[in-house]
C-alpha cells in the first residue's frame, strides 16, 4: 500500500482522541455470528463467507510485530509493513462493519469502504503516540462506514452538512430518549440537546419519515389516465406566451429607439449614435477631444440625453412597459 493507493477524501479529520477497543495485545474478537464457520453457519455460497475465509488466512501480529511494523512504516515507508498492517486488520473491518448490519443490507460493501478507513488510518498512524493501531484504525473505520451509509441510505441524499449528518445518526435515537422520559421530542427540544438548528430538525424530520418518489411512477389523473409523475409537474421553463410577449416588447423599445435617435441634431446625435447604441461605444474622453470639450461636459450631455429618451419611451409605450422592461 502507498499513498496513492486510493484517492481518499480530506473532509474527515483525524481524532483527536481515540477509544480503546481492546487493552490485550492482538485484536478484539470477532462476533461469533458473523465469523462461526460449518454448514449451519456461513455457507460456501455466501460471498460474505468466502471473503472471511480469505482474511482468515492472514495471521494476526503480536503487540510488538505491530510497533515495529508501524515504525518501519513510519520512518521508512516500507510497503510491505503497511501491506501486513493492513492484511493483519482485515477481520477488525468485518466486525466494525458487522455492527452496522441493521443500517445497510449488504454488508461487503460496507466491509469495502471500512478497508479504505483502514488503509486511511495506516498512512497516517504515528506509533510513537503510544495508541495502538486497532484502536485508532476503528475510528477511520467507523467513520468511512457511516459516511457510506449516509450517502447511499437513498437516493436522494439527507444529510449534506455537519448538522444534518448529526441528525440522520441521532434524531430518531433523541426522540426515543426524550419519550422514554416522559418528555415530549419537540423540535426545540432536540436542537437545543444535539446543538443542531431548529429548522435542520423540522426538515430531517420530515425528510426521514417520507420515502422516495420516482419521477416516473404512474399517477391518476382527474379524467381518469395514468401518466408519469414528472409529466405533471410544473415546469421551470419561461411560457412560451412569456416569451413572445417579451420579445414584441423588445422590439417595440428597439423601433423606439432608433425613432428618437431621428430626432437628434448636433452632439447629441453623436453622443447616442458612437455611445447609447453602439456596438463599440466611445470613451467620454474620445468625444470630449473631438467635441472640445471636457470629459465631464460630455458626460452631462449624456446624462441629460437618457433623461429625454427616457421620456420619450413613457410617452410612446406608456409608464407600466418602460418599468417592466426596465425591470428585466
Amino acid at each position: 500500500m502507498t499513498e496513492h493507493d486510493t484517492d481518499l477524501e480530506d473532509d474527515i479529520d483525524e481524532p483527536e482522541g481515540v477509544e480503546v477497543l481492546n487493552d490485550e495485545p492482538g485484536h478484539p474478537e470477532i462476533a461469533e455470528d458473523a465469523l462461526a464457520s460449518g454448514p449451519s453457519a456461513l455457507s460456501r455460497r455466501d460471498p460474505l463467507g468466502v471473503y472471511m475465509r480469505d482474511v482468515q488466512r492472514y495471521p494476526l501480529l503480536s503487540k510488538q510485530e505491530e510497533h515495529d511494523l508501524a515504525v518501519r512504516y513510519f520512518e521508512e515507508d516500507d510497503l510491505d509493513a503497511a501491506k501486513r498492517l493492513v492484511t493483519s486488520n482485515l477481520r477488525l473491518v468485518v466486525k466494525i462493519a458487522y455492527d452496522y448490519r441493521q443500517a445497510y443490507k449488504n454488508i461487503l460493501d460496507l466491509v469495502q469502504e471500512g478497508n479504505i478507513g483502514l488503509m486511511q488510518a495506516v498512512k497516517k498512524y504515528d506509533p510513537y503516540k503510544g495508541v495502538k493501531l486497532s484502536s485508532y484504525a476503528a475510528w477511520w473505520i467507523r467513520a468511512y462506514i457511516l459516511r457510506y451509509i449516509l450517502n447511499n441510505h437513498r437516493l436522494v441524499k439527507v444529510g449534506t452538512t455537519q448538522a444534518q449528518r448529526k441528525l440522520f445518526f441521532n434524531l430518531q435515537k433523541e426522540k426515543a430518549r426524550l419519550s422514554a422520559l416522559g418528555i415530549e421530542p419537540t423540535a426545540e427540544i432536540i436542537a437545543e440537546r444535539l446543538n443542531v438548528p431548529e429548522r435542520d430538525v423540522v426538515s430531517m424530520d420530515m425528510r426521514l419519515a417520507a420515502g422516495d418518489a420516482s419521477l416516473d411512477a404512474p399517477v391518476g389523473t382527474s379524467d381518469g389516465r395514468s401518466v408519469a409523475r414528472v409529466e405533471i409537474l410544473p415546469s421551470e421553463d419561461v411560457r412560451v406566451d412569456d416569451t413572445l410577449a417579451e420579445a414584441q416588447v423588445g422590439d417595440q423599445f428597439t423601433e423606439k429607439i432608433h425613432e428618437f435617435g431621428n430626432t437628434l441634431k448636433g452632439k447629441e446625435k453623436r453622443i447616442f449614435d458612437d455611445r447609447l447604441v453602439s456596438e463599440d461605444p466611445k470613451t467620454l474622453q474620445t468625444l470630449g477631444d473631438e467635441f472640445g470639450v471636457s470629459r465631464e461636459r460630455v458626460r452631462q450631455i449624456e446624462k441629460r440625453l437618457l433623461k429625454k429618451l427616457k421620456e420619450f419611451l413613457r410617452d410612446e409605450l406608456g409608464e407600466t412597459v418602460v418599468e417592466v422592461y426596465e425591470s428585466h
